[in-house]
C-alpha cells in the first residue's frame, strides 16, 4: 500500500509538468489516445496471460471507468492545461477528495461529519477564488476542471462495485483502451489532426510523452487501480493534497510559472479542505450502523 500511494503521490504530481510539455506541440486529446492505446495494450498482453477472456459485461464496465476517469478526466486535464499553467491545473484538480464526499453522501447516503462539511465549505470558497473573473487563469478552463474531477470522482466510486475483472492490472489495461478509443473519436471531432506537424515530435514532447507512457499510465494508474480495490477510498484521496505540491514546485522549477497571492490562498484553501474531508471521522450513529451490518450478516 505504501509503495502503491507513494507512486501515485509522486508520479502524478509530475505528469502535469510532462502534460505541459506535450501541450506545447501536441494536440491534447490524440496524444492522450495514443498514450493510453500503448500503455493498454501493453498491460493487457502482460496481465490477460493465462487468464479467461474479459466478458462483455465487464468490458462495459471498463468502457465507464475509463471514460469517467481517463476520457473526461485525464482528457480533461491536457486540454485545459493548454491554457492553463500546470501549477494551477493541479490545484483544481485537488478538489477530487471534495467530489468524493459529495458523491459519497449523495448517492450512497453517508452522512458528513461538521468536520467534513466545514471541508467543502472550504474547499469550495477555495475553487470559488480560483475561478472568479480575474483569478489568474482562463475561466472556462477551469470551469472544464471542475466538470472532469467529478467524472473522476464519480468514476472511482462507481469502480468500488462495478463488475470489473478481478485483477486489477487487466481492469486498468481495459479502462486504458477504452479510453483511448474516446478520445481518438473525441480529438478527430476537434480537427487535432491539423495540429501534428515536425515540430510535435522533436525531443522535449516525446520525453515527456514517453514519460506519461511508461511512468504516469502503465506504473501510476496500475498503482491507483489496484488500491481503489484493496484500500479504504478516503486513503487513496490523500494523493490529492500531495500532487498539487509536487505539481506546482515542478512548474516553478523547470518552467518558471508564477504563482500569484490569490492563488497560493486558494490553494492553501484546497489543501485544508482536503485534509479536512479525508481525516474527519464519519458521524457516531453511522459507525455504529456500519460495525452492525456485518454481525448481522454473520449471524
Amino acid at each position: 500500500m505504501a509503495l502503491a500511494l507513494g507512486t501515485i503521490y509522486l508520479v502524478w504530481g509530475s505528469t502535469y509538468l510532462a502534460i505541459r510539455v506535450t501541450d506545447r506541440t501536441m494536440p491534447p486529446l490524440l496524444m492522450s489516445s495514443v498514450r493510453f492505446l500503448i500503455a493498454g495494450t501493453a498491460l493487457y498482453a502482460f496481465a490477460s496471460r493465462g487468464r479467461p477472456r474479459p466478458t462483455l459485461r465487464q468490458w462495459g464496465a471498463a468502457a465507464i471507468v475509463g471514460a469517467a476517469l481517463l476520457a473526461i478526466g485525464n482528457g480533461g486535464v491536457a486540454w485545459a492545461e493548454t491554457r492553463l499553467e500546470s501549477g494551477l491545473a493541479a490545484l483544481m484538480v485537488a478538489i477530487i477528495p471534495l467530489w468524493f464526499a459529495l458523491m459519497d453522501r449523495a448517492f450512497f447516503g453517508r452522512r458528513l461529519s461538521s468536520t467534513a462539511i466545514a471541508g467543502l465549505v472550504v474547499g469550495f470558497a477555495g475553487v470559488a477564488l480560483l475561478v472568479r473573473p480575474g483569478g489568474g487563469g482562463d475561466i472556462l478552463a477551469m470551469l472544464a476542471l471542475v466538470g472532469t474531477t467529478a467524472a473522476w470522482a464519480g468514476g472511482s466510486l462507481y469502480a468500488r462495485g462495478a463488475a470489473l475483472p478481478e485483477s486489477p492490472l487487466l481492469s486498468a489495461s481495459m479502462q486504458m483502451l477504452a479510453a483511448s478509443a474516446f478520445l481518438g473519436i473525441a480529438g478527430l471531432a476537434r480537427g487535432e489532426t491539423r495540429g501534428i506537424h515536425a515540430d510535435s515530435f522533436s525531443t522535449k514532447p516525446v520525453i515527456a510523452f514517453v514519460y506519461l507512457v511508461l511512468v504516469g499510465s502503465l506504473i501510476a494508474f496500475s498503482a491507483y487501480a489496484w488500491l481503489l480495490k484493496n484500500v479504504r477510498i478516503s486513503v487513496v484521496s490523500t494523493y490529492a493534497f500531495v500532487n498539487p505540491v509536487v505539481a506546482v514546485a515542478l512548474g516553478t522549477v523547470f518552467l518558471n510559472e508564477k504563482i500569484s497571492w490569490s492563488t497560493i490562498a486558494a490553494g492553501a484553501a484546497i489543501v485544508v479542505a482536503v485534509v479536512l474531508i479525508v481525516t474527519a471521522r464519519m458521524p457516531k450513529k453511522q459507525q455504529v450502523v456500519q460495525v452492525s451490518e456485518p454481525l448481522k450478516a454473520a449471524a
